[in-house]
């Protein structure tokens, strides 16, 4: 694995600023909590009083509710409340923006218990409260629903056409461009269109022109914790929730605007969040366990099994898309073309917007167009995962891009580094980049000891690909007092599920002037810390580590005055530098006057907040082997390496963890993952047995290598990390089986039936 030092060195275009903490790798704070079993999650949570829940779910993929009778269930000794949607106060048709993305509260609200129409299997109908979990399931049962059942419409391209069955007769065509809507009801939520230049011209000038069109199935993060809340809504009003979530102002919203009391009266208690990766945004359960709650009369807690993760919770869309690319003959492309429709799930809000803005992203193309379309199927509402939309639409783009290398005769790496995006490209979508570092992780590829290592044995291949996400600034706050030892109480509102914790206390340790180890963070509850935004978009790093640095300047500013007061001298001679405040006859660190100004006077508390939006956006290129059994169609990968852009490293161990962890995620998706539904819509794999994800068996060591191309946009250089890494994966997998076994591959996941499938195909 590379090394941070290596790394810079081999980046080499810019100067590296010395830093004291950032680059180096402390012990997270939270470390001993988790490896002994001492941090607290969801299920963990334990309230004086509490009951349990279960939630009724739908048998069917599409039908309409005709009645529900909970009298049963309401009889059942040990029964102490039942809900429905009755219970749920009438949402209206009111936007709110959780974050990643904005969703129709009717919508939130029906989704977390179905009202007129069930919408996938799995959509939750009733919850019950009781004094244990097996009485609160029992009764559930119980409960009696008559449905109308309607025919289900699984497929993207089916749910488009005119004669498809209607999820939501709410519903119309929204022209992203103009806000227009249609007339009349549809799946079809939303349509998008980008165009840059003259898109006939740049295909008359190609000397080669590739068409291709690609399938992409639906996928689940696959966290291991499942969705869990507790909630007590208690006598005087008061709103509390225990929950692990990626955003606890988010769920605060979200609570307040679904239950129809104020913002104050909601406060969110954040559980440790044993992944999420962007399913952990959208409230499932919460609201059900507060109608509950408010019934009973005491708290509620309720614990998603396997089965309802899988079936009832966002996964991300599968999609179609449609790619036309063509180059000249010196191999510069000349224009590209895409066509996307990804589904949304039961409810309008699949990623297609993030998907047609990351198609060409890697690529500096004169003449363009995408036309996206959000479309809604019977299946669960989709939800962020990992650069949301952009994995499905890099596997289609890369696919082409190779065919074309194969068509020019061109080396795939000397291919991207000729028509590469820059600083001053200007996408399709019309955003122009700022200082980039897409060339930089290509170099590092093809310099690496990988890249110039030949394979040697029989069915094995090697793929590389490339992949581009945004990432996001938004909003964030920090608090930091100022311990009589000198140590720091840092206390932020970002949930922690990618060691944000210490990343945040390492940037306001270099800044203040301490170690590390001084800093002692904490993600507190809503009612402690300032408005922040969700964990997502990989906003936290840039975004609360820039909170946390302007924290430390509020202290050091207090400091200085201090210092000048109790030194009776003029402020301006006071200065603040590496850890210690000096003034003209003397100096103290930073320990020393923290113990000083303890004795006497108020206490020193840092305020930090950032709203900045210039996260700098981030780009990752992937080199894989592998070979392929031909008899079998199974893929098995020899080495994988993995360059990217992170600006500037600030924990090295946790860069190439995220790198890592989402190389991983993107190899399951590109090899194993899928939905596999019946005619019905039933989800016939909804457990870890059927559903596969990849595990160290299937694995080599991922090889990290850290690019840094510091983001001007920030204070330290930081980029997102945490969704890149999962975009290139499937594509470069597609262009190893293909040199592997010269079948390509347009369907993901490219699982050993469909490789074989090809295989014997090609045979014949």
């Amino acid at each position: 694995m590379a090394t941070i030092d290596e790394t810079r060195t081999a980046e080499g275009s810019e100067e590296t600023p010395q830093y004291k903490v950032i680059g180096t790798r402390p012990i997270r704070h939270d470390g001993a909590d988790k490896v002994t079993g001492r941090a607290l999650y969801g299920a963990d949570i334990k309230v004086k009083g509490m009951i349990y829940g279960a939630v009724l779910r739908s048998p069917h993929a599409h039908a309409n509710i005709k009645s529900i009778d909970t009298s049963k269930a309401e009889a059942f000794p040990g029964v102490r409340a039942v809900v429905t949607s009755a219970d749920l106060p009438e949402p209206g048709d009111k936007i709110a923006e959780l974050g990643e993305g904005a969703v129709v509260l009717n919508h939130l609200s029906s989704n977390n218990l179905a009202r007129t129409k069930v919408l996938y299997k799995g959509h939750a109908v009733a919850a019950v409260a009781a004094d244990n979990l097996h009485i609160a399931q029992e009764a559930a049962n119980l409960i009696e629903v008559e449905y109308e059942v309607l025919p289900p419409v699984l497929d993207v391209l089916k749910a488009m056409e005119d004669s498809a069955p209607v999820l939501n007769p709410d519903v119309r065509t929204e022209e992203a461009s103009t806000g227009e809507k249609g007339d009349k009801p549809s799946n079809v939520a939303k349509h998008i269109v980008f165009e840059k230049g003259d898109l006939e011209k740049g295909f008359a000038d190609a000397k080669y022109v590739v068409e291709r069109e690609f399938r992409t199935s639906t996928v689940h993060q696959g966290y291991i914790e499942p969705h869990v809340a507790t909630v007590l809504w208690n006598n005087d009003g008061q709103i509390t929730v225990w929950t692990p979530t990626q955003g606890t102002f988010s769920v605060r919203s979200q609570m307040a605007e679904l239950l129809h009391v104020p913002l104050a009266r909601v406060k969110v208690v954040p559980a440790e969040i044993g992944g999420g990766f962007g399913g952990k945004i959208s409230v499932y359960l919460a609201p059900a366990a507060a109608v509950l709650s408010r019934k009973a009369g005491v708290p509620v807690q309720i614990v998603m099994d396997r089965a309802d993760v899988l079936q009832a919770t966002g996964p991300t869309p599968g999609s179609f898309i449609r790619i036309k690319m063509g180059v000249d003959a010196d191999g510069r492309l000349t224009a590209a073309e895409a066509w996307m429709a990804y589904e949304a799930g039961g409810y309008p809000g699949s990623p297609i917007g993030a998907g047609a803005m990351c198609v060409f992203s890697c690529y500096d193309i004169p003449n363009g167009r995408v036309e996206g379309y959000d479309v809604c199927v019977n299946k669960p509402r989709t939800n962020a995962y990992r650069a949301p939309g952009a994995t499905n639409a890099a596997f289609a783009t890369e696919t082409v891009v190779d065919e074309l290398c194969e068509q020019l005769g061109m080396e795939p790496v000397e291919f991207r580094l000729l028509n590469a995006s820059k600083e001053g490209t200007r996408r399709i979508d019309g955003v122009t980049y700022p200082r980039i570092g897409l060339v930089e992780t290509l170099e590092a590829i093809k310099n690496s000891e990988h890249y110039n290592t030949p394979l040697t044995g029989p069915n094995q291949g090697r793929g590389i690909g490339s992949g581009f996400w945004f990432n996001a600034g938004l909003k964030s706050a920090v608090t930091a007092t100022v311990n009589s030892d000198g140590s720091v109480g840092l206390l932020e509102g970002s949930t922690d599920i990618g060691g944000s914790r210490t990343a945040i206390a390492m940037q306001f340790a270099e800044a203040i002037g301490l170690a590390a180890e001084d800093i002692k963070p904490a993600v507190v509850d809503t009612d402690s810390v300032g408005y922040t935004d969700v964990t997502g978009g990989s906003r936290v790093t840039y975004a609360t580590g820039w909170a946390a640095y302007e924290a430390a300047q509020d202290l050091k500013r207090q400091i200085v005055s201090r210092a000048a007061e109790l030194w009776e001298v003029d402020p301006d001679l006071v200065s603040y530098e590496d850890g210690s405040v000096i003034g003209p006859d003397k100096s103290m660190t930073f320990k020393e006057i923290a113990i000083e100004l303890s004795l006497g006077g108020e206490p020193l508390v840092g305020r930090g907040v950032s709203n900045h939006n210039e996260p700098g956006g981030a780009f990752g290129t992937h080199l894989v082997d592998v070979e392929v059994d031909p008899n079998t169609g199974k893929v098995d990968i020899l080495r994988y390496t993995a360059a990217q852009d992170c600006g500037t490293a600030i924990h090295p161990a946790y860069v190439e963890g995220q790198i890592q962890g989402g190389a991983v995620q993107g190899i399951g998706w590109g090899l194993n993952e899928e939905y596999w539904y019946d005619e019905a819509g039933s989800m016939r794999n909804a457990n870890f047995l059927d559903y596969r994800i990849p595990t160290c068996y299937d694995l080599p060591m991922i090889d990290a290598i850290i690019v840094e191309v510091p983001n001007p946009g920030h204070p330290y250089g930081v980029r997102g990390v945490g969704e890149v890494p999962i975009v290139p994966p499937p594509a470069a997998l597609e262009a190893a089986i293909h040199n592997a076994v010269g079948v390509r591959m347009y369907e993901l996941p490219m699982s050993p039936p469909r490789v074989l499938h090809e295989l014997l195909k090609k045979e014949s």
